[in-house]
């Protein structure tokens, strides 16, 4: 295993996802209502969104594309990290109305002993994941594994976690929290990030993967459990466009990458394709 830190630095994490999308009016419509997004820039084909400035989505339309079938490696979800339980329970509150109100959402919930989660898909099929973390101290960790499970939300307790309060927008601190990919294979694709990006793989269930920078639960999910045996698309598609990743030093993923074919070097920022087309770019930004 490549240590994180000689590659990327352990404060390394996933910044905005950019999906193209056919309806970009609906679409940049259902973010903005859903999660309480607003729009920091758009343009014809453009719009990006995010939360107290900070961007997190862009879509880019374009009608022309089809839709992709469920086997298309790419996007299964992209994971909105709110900053507390309280967060949480607030916009499941507000989501919960929105279903009252006809929008046909369907929730899906799981409690993965380190975060909680609630899960649904928007109007194309993008995968959507809305969650927040337990405490670091909570979470098991066994063998450089940390310990992750699949269970039941207690939704009646979430719920109440937010009181009388009503979810007002995203709340500053909201993020992209990981990015959840359809791959060919798990076990390649793992290898692929571990040693290209230097993440730690820090869940192995075998037709998934989870790898991580600095011992969080995840920044990078990979599962094959659609796409198994599939390569990279040949054609576009609606759907995934491309994840970001905001690092503070960008030196040591360019000497790493020196001299390899498909690597953009733009300054602050390097941009690959993983071995199913998936593209990652790496930005160098300031530390907070």
């Amino acid at each position: 295993m490549i240590a994180s830190f000689s590659i990327l630095p352990p404060q390394t994490h996933t910044g905005a996802v950019t999906l193209r999308v056919r309806d970009l009016p609906g679409l940049t419509e259902f973010y903005s209502t859903l999660l309480g997004l607003t729009r920091l820039a758009e343009s014809q084909n453009q719009v990006t969104l995010g939360a107290h400035g900070t961007p997190l989505l862009h879509l880019e339309g374009d009608p022309s594309l089809p839709l992709a079938p469920v086997s298309r490696p790419g996007l299964y979800h992209t994971a909105f990290l709110l900053p507390t339980r309280a967060d949480l329970g607030r916009w499941l509150r507000h989501a919960a109305g929105l279903n009252a109100s006809g929008s046909g959402l369907r929730l899906g919930t799981g409690d993965h002993l380190v975060s909680e989660a609630i899960y649904l898909n928007d109007p194309e099929g993008n995968g959507i994941e809305v969650y927040r973390d337990r405490n670091r101290d909570a979470w098991t960790w066994q063998d450089g594994q940390v310990q992750m499970d699949t269970k039941a939300v207690d939704v009646e307790d979430l719920l109440a976690a937010a009181g009388d309060t009503v979810f007002d927008g995203a709340p500053a601190g909201t993020a992209v929290g990981h990015v959840h990919l359809k791959v060919g294979s798990a076990a390649q694709a793992a290898q692929f990030y571990a040693h290209t990006l230097g993440l730690d793989v820090v869940a192995d269930m075998g037709s998934a993967a989870f790898l991580s920078w600095g011992g969080y639960h995840h920044h990078i999910g990979l599962n094959e459990w659609h796409s198994r045996g599939q390569g990279a698309p040949s054609t576009p598609a609606a759907g995934l466009g491309g994840v970001e990743i905001l690092t503070p030093d960008l030196s040591g993923l360019r000497t790493h990458l020196s001299g390899q074919d498909g690597v953009q070097d733009s300054g602050d920022s390097l941009t690959l394709h993983d071995p199913w087309g998936n593209r990652l770019t790496v930005r160098e930004v300031a530390q907070k």
